[in-house]
């Protein structure tokens, strides 16, 4: 009889144990997506890009040089 308490208590625990595991692995996986970031449109053809990627002048921003550069003519 103890030795099925015994058993039982380890399945259990063991039980607990992948459980935890499982999860921080799932809470790591979830932590490492790619930071948002805001959105800008080119002015001249509308296409959406990362701000960080984009080309702004005069408060207005492009998704290329060639762009902006077409704006100012």
């Amino acid at each position: 009889m103890l030795g099925k308490l015994l058993l039982l208590a380890l399945a259990i625990w063991l039980l607990v144990f992948i459980l935890g595991q499982y999860r921080r692995n799932m809470d790591r996986a979830v932590g490492r997506g790619p930071e948002a970031q805001d959105m800008v449109r080119c002015r001249v053809c509308g296409v959406h890009l990362p701000k960080a990627e984009s080309v702004a002048l005069d408060g207005n921003y492009y998704c290329c040089e060639e762009h902006s550069r077409q704006a100012t003519q």
